[in-house]
């Protein structure tokens, strides 16, 4: 095995005297004398043939090969950093992977937003994320699929917190024949036509939610294809606000006059696989879809 002619240590320490301006000042940052210093400095470029320094009035300066070489070094020292921090945070308890399921009525963009902000403050995490429908939820946890789950109702047996609740709306293209009628609508007329409807994606008990009165059913197992098919003009549709929010504003959808039931609410919970087992890396990453939740319900309001 080839033996290693430097250490990190040493790398660090060319990189403090660069970042700080002087031997004296490297010195004083890492709270190590100035001869030792210098001597790793100077024990650094021999050991690798190589000028890595040179002296200009008091201030250090890189050579070309100085700068190619500690450019690669930084990037083994920004490695070793991360390293300590993840054993550090197994050390306490942090896992080293998350499995994240979600309802896909979640917002995306929030879930986005609180899965970056992990990311930066927790790196050393993976993250497994899968989307399901209603039951699917109930089996990720059943199966012990889940760390952290958001879905539309928390399991028997678990205990869970409400995280948002998710308007459903009734639309259709404008030109879609229950338009047409031009006055409010009655769960007859929505008999006669087509509604596209979302697949439970769950296999052990799915269940059936919402209204399901009409004669013809298209079942699709994408949100986003569900929202495809009803601006095409093929069928109606309850459909989160969020997904549709931009064909709402642009008048390629139009919400049903529906007598009642226009608006479907639903309520998205957060649930802990492991329950008060727990770790820090879960509990952070709820933390951070409660506050994302929050701020997102004040908005939309």
């Amino acid at each position: 095995m080839h033996t290693l002619k430097t250490t990190l240590e040493q790398w660090r320490v060319l990189q403090a005297i660069v970042e700080h301006g002087g031997y004296a000042q490297a010195a004083e940052a890492l709270h190590r004398s100035q001869s030792s210093i210098s001597y790793m400095a100077a024990r650094l470029q021999a050991q690798l043939g190589v000028d890595l320094l040179v002296i200009e009035g008091r201030k250090a300066r890189l050579t070309d090969n100085g700068k190619a070489l500690l450019s690669q070094a930084s990037e083994l020292l920004a490695d070793a950093r991360k390293l300590e921090q993840l054993a550090s945070r197994m050390e306490q308890g942090w896992e080293a992977e998350l499995r994240v399921v979600v309802d896909v009525a979640f917002p995306t963009s929030l879930l986005l937003q609180a899965l970056n902000q992990f990311t930066q403050e927790v790196g050393q995490t993976r993250i497994q994320l899968g989307e399901v429908v209603l039951s699917g939820a109930d089996e990720a946890l059943l199966e012990q699929r889940a760390d952290v789950l958001i879905g539309t109702r928390v399991p028997a047996g678990y205990l869970g917190d409400l995280l948002l609740d998710v308007d459903f709306i009734a639309v259709a293209h404008p030109g879609h024949n229950l338009h047409r009628l031009g006055r409010p609508l009655s769960t007859d007329d929505l008999k006669r036509e087509m509604q596209i409807v979302l697949r439970d994606s769950g296999t052990l008990q799915p269940r059936d939610e919402g209204w399901l009165g009409s004669r013809q059913r298209w079942t699709v197992t994408s949100m986003e294809t569900s929202a495809a098919m009803v601006t095409d003009g093929l069928g109606f549709a309850w459909l989160p606000r969020h997904v549709i929010q931009k064909q709402l504003e642009q008048g390629s959808l139009w919400p049903l006059p529906l007598n009642e039931g226009q608006i479907r609410r639903v309520s998205l919970f957060r649930t802990f696989g492991n329950g008060a087992e727990s770790g820090p890396a879960a509990r952070h990453l709820a933390q951070l879809l409660e506050q994302g939740a929050r701020t997102y319900a004040t908005a939309t309001r």
